[in-house]
């Protein structure tokens, strides 16, 4: 078993720069399926997870162009639908426990979203009812092919509904508050995560033109942070 060794008793200095927070940028890169418009990232933290959700976003089309470490724009105009079906989508879906955070984009814009069952880390319970249970109070028809252990979610048009999350989960609200941004109407989502994270998303969402309100007391032991997302103005 690998140790550290702290020795005290020496001044210190020097600069350090830390990297952005994963779990933050696997949200954030997920949120550029919602516009065809060019999303600049910065700080993002280039380890093993980030760059296979990079790699995936390139595979369904998204332009992705490297400025510098951890700085990168995307551009997801052209996205190819049909790679969901393909080998290659199941396979690096199933690689990263948050390719789960691109079906709510997906199917926002596009009327669908499909993932393989995903991987990751083992670290107990981590069940993705949440996600979509939430997306279908918003109208969409789930699915679960249990022979090729797909999770698929589509609908025609999504509508803006009052949504009680049976869980804060983390991923689970970022999921439904993406697939939300572009239903019609207003959505209301109770008892939503309230991490850093969620906050952060919902600013990037923001500054793409996507209106949200941050509403309650961030009271964490309770949980109650709620989420209005107001009006839409993509297109």
């Amino acid at each position: 078993m690998g140790s550290f060794q702290i020795e005290g008793g020496r001044k210190l200095k020097g600069t350090l720069v830390p990297q952005g927070a994963k779990n933050e940028a696997l949200q954030i890169l997920c949120a550029t399926l919602l516009t065809p418009e060019k999303v600049e990232i910065e700080n993002l933290p280039e380890i093993v997870d980030v760059l296979k959700l990079i790699d995936l976003l390139g595979s369904l089309g998204v332009k992705i162009q490297k400025k510098g470490i951890g700085h990168y724009i995307f551009e997801a105009n052209e996205i190819d639908i049909d790679y969901l079906n393909s080998l290659d989508f199941a396979r690096k879906g199933a690689s990263l426990r948050g390719s789960i955070m691109i079906v709510g984009p997906l199917l926002a814009r596009f009327g669908k979203g499909y993932i393989p069952k995903p991987g990751g880390d083992k670290i107990g319970r981590r069940r993705l009812d949440t996600h979509f249970i939430g997306f279908e109070k918003l109208g969409a028809k789930f699915i679960f092919d249990s022979k090729s252990s797909f999770y698929r979610a589509e609908a025609k048009k999504l509508k803006g509904t009052y949504i009680l999350l049976d869980e804060a989960s983390v991923t689970g609200t970022a999921n439904v508050v993406m697939a939300a941004v572009l239903a019609e109407g207003v959505t209301t989502i109770y008892n939503a995560a309230c991490e850093p994270y969620l906050q952060q998303l919902c600013k990037m969402l923001n500054r793409i033109s996507l209106e949200l309100a941050l509403i309650g007391s961030q009271l964490r032991e309770l949980r109650t942070l709620v989420v209005v997302i107001t009006e839409s103005f993509l297109t």
